[in-house]
């Protein structure tokens, strides 16, 4: 959790915080590079937005702290948010609600490796093979929207 969202909880507690966030959809033919958190669950590298950041800066790093390589933006993807899948209640209590710029990505530096705390491995997927390790409902749904052409139907 950063500071800034620290500093958000101290003052609301576990209420709701609608909260922007990006992520990277980063290709290599047919597959995806997708990174496992610490509690399991297999996503798109990608994570919140910081106070003064643009959303393109903050998707680069995110996607070099927790895959450990630099990116290209190509374009945005889609949009997402205000759907039962970017919403959740962690084991904490703490409720969140978010709206999230997917970003289409090249690795123009690296390796993917897991690159910080939050993330245990990193692997490239087909969209299937993804679906199938049981990727967070955000991202299925991200995916899902992104393979059927339909990123910005909601």
């Amino acid at each position: 959790m950063s500071e800034y969202a620290r500093r958000l909880r101290a003052k609301v507690g576990t209420d709701l915080l609608f909260w922007p966030v990006v992520a990277c959809l980063v290709r290599d033919g047919d597959r995806v590079l997708l990174v496992q958190h610490t509690e399991g669950r297999w996503t798109l590298p990608g994570g919140a937005m910081e106070p003064g950041e643009t959303p393109a800066e903050a998707a680069r790093r995110e996607t070099l702290e927790e895959a450990s390589v630099d990116v290209e933006l190509t374009r945005i993807a889609g949009v997402f948010g205000g759907d039962p899948d970017f919403h959740m209640t962690y084991p904490n209590g703490d409720e969140v609600a978010w709206v999230t710029t997917l970003f289409e990505a090249t690795i123009v530096g690296g390796t993917p490796a897991p690159g910080d705390d939050e993330t245990v491995d990193t692997r490239w997927a087909t969209f299937d093979e993804a679906v199938e390790l049981g990727v967070s409902p955000a991202t299925q749904h991200m995916l899902e929207s992104v393979r059927d052409g339909r990123a910005f139907d909601r």
